[in-house]
């Protein structure tokens, strides 16, 4: 069917379980989310379609607030929002969830409209197993409890605009330097929590900035625990900054305890769709 311009973009919040996922991102060969939603989303609108997701996830990496936004025109804007909610429910697999459908302007995009995403990254710590949070959260064993006060005395050097070289996977580095693109992002918030989910003590990792580099908040996540453990001062982390060399860092926590969990978009610029 030949490409006609959008009058509009359908959008979707996404949520889903990455442990039997390659990422988000297509890959030949590979199960990945937007292989399966577009498969979904192709069988409800009868043609190809084109998706813009609001950050690519990793393998393994979980998700309850993915933004993915689809053009769409003539008759399909007629499309009933409770038939496209109950089609697409029927067609995406059991690890996956649309949890709300809505509309924005043609020019929309769930990717360059965004204004700050957020992550949250679980720790479980000590000999018991976890249970209902098992699959999401890294668990640390046998390991002393982390200092959650130390982290956050670390975690403060990472707050506002700097350049984050040594928090991205090096072969990714690489590759936005050679595109002349630039390692600096900007970071609103990087706050480590003890919480309860599910009747199961976490240390929660939140981070929201404005985009995000290849395994960005896992390398957090591994420096912050090695604060945590003792095995590093606060002040520690604004070294590992300034070097801009990824071998400065800790370790790429593991994928399972990451979940993205919100994207913030101006006011205004998505509605319900009816």
């Amino acid at each position: 069917m030949a490409q006609e311009s959008a009058q509009a973009q359908l959008v979707l919040k996404l949520g889903y379980r990455g442990g039997a996922f390659s990422g988000f991102a297509e890959q030949e060969g590979c199960r990945t989310v937007a292989g399966e939603l577009r498969q979904a989303l192709q069988t409800v609108l009868h043609r190809e379609v084109e998706l813009t997701c609001a950050g690519r996830t990793d393998a393994g990496v979980h998700a309850v607030a993915q933004y993915v936004s689809v053009p769409v025109w003539g008759d399909e804007l007629e499309l009933s929002g409770r038939r496209l909610m109950a089609s697409l429910t029927a067609l995406v697999p059991d690890d996956m969830s649309v949890r709300a459908i809505m509309r924005a302007s043609a020019n929309f995009s769930a990717r360059f409209d965004a204004e700050s995403r957020s992550y949250r990254y679980r720790i479980s710590c000590g000999r018991p197993r976890p249970m209902l949070l098992y699959g999401h959260t890294w668990w640390l064993r046998p390991a002393p409890d982390l200092d959650v006060d130390a982290m956050s005395r670390a975690a403060a050097h990472l707050v506002g605009e700097h350049d984050f070289t040594s928090f991205c996977k090096v072969s990714s580095a690489r590759m936005l330097l050679e595109d002349g693109r630039s390692l600096s992002r900007c970071l609103q918030e990087v706050r480590v929590s003890r919480v309860e989910e599910l009747g199961e003590p976490v240390v929660a990792i939140d981070v929201t900035g404005n985009a995000f580099l290849h395994n960005m908040v896992r390398i957090i996540t591994g420096t912050l625990v090695e604060v945590g453990r003792g095995q590093r001062q606060p002040e520690w982390v604004a070294e590992v900054l300034a070097a801009c060399d990824r071998t400065a860092a800790g370790q790429t926590a593991p994928p399972e305890g990451l979940t993205f969990v919100h994207v913030a978009y101006p006011t205004g610029l998505l509605t319900p769709w009816a």
